[in-house]
C-alpha cells in the first residue's frame, strides 16, 4: 500500500482482506488468513495500515429500519433565501433524527437531504413541522424512494 498524492495505492492482498470484510466484516481475520495463504499478524498489520492511511473509516453493524417499522425513504432538495443560510440550516437539520445524510449540492437545490421515517404521515409532520420551520429555508421539493435497487459500496 502507498500513498500518491491524495490516493492511497493498494496491493491484490489488500483488495483480498477489503474484499472478505467488505461482505462480513465480522470475519475472523485467521479465516481470512487461511484463504488467502498469509499469517493472521500479516493481516492486522496491513489493516493497522489501511486504517492509518484514512481509506478504512471503522466497521459498524447495518440496522434494518424496516424491522423498527420505518418504511418511507425520501430525498428532499431544500432551496434556501440565501446561500449563507446554509451552515445554520446544516446545524439545524443535525437535530433531526430523521434526517440521516445531507448534501451541499449544485444545481437547483442548496441541500439534498436523504430522510427515514416510519410512514407518509411520518414524513410530512417532519417537512411540515421540523425542515419547513428551519430560518432559512423558503421551500422544499420531496421524492419519495419506492424500492431500493442497488446498495452497495464502491468496488474494489
Amino acid at each position: 500500500m502507498r500513498n500518491t498524492n491524495k490516493s492511497v495505492k493498494i496491493d491484490g492482498i489488500d483488495k483480498k482482506i477489503l474484499r472478505f470484510l467488505m461482505e462480513d466484516a465480522r470475519k475472523p481475520i485467521l479465516e481470512i488468513a487461511r484463504s488467502i495463504g498469509i499469517s493472521g499478524a500479516a493481516i492486522h498489520q496491513r489493516l493497522r495500515k489501511l486504517e492509518s492511511s484514512g481509506l478504512l473509516s471503522g466497521s459498524k453493524f447495518v440496522i434494518n429500519p424496516k424491522v423498527l417499522g420505518y418504511t418511507t425513504m425520501a430525498y428532499i432538495g431544500i432551496f434556501l433565501d440565501k446561500a449563507m443560510s446554509n451552515p445554520q440550516a446544516v446545524k439545524e437539520l443535525e437535530k433531526i433524527p430523521e434526517v440521516l445524510e445531507c448534501h451541499y449540492t449544485t444545481g437547483n437545490w442548496s441541500i439534498l437531504i436523504k430522510v427515514l421515517c416510519k410512514d407518509n404521515e411520518h414524513l410530512m409532520t417532519v417537512l411540515n413541522k421540523k425542515i419547513q420551520q428551519i430560518e432559512g429555508v423558503s421551500r422544499t421539493e420531496t421524492f419519495i424512494s419506492l424500492h431500493q435497487q442497488i446498495d452497495r459500496q464502491i468496488s474494489i
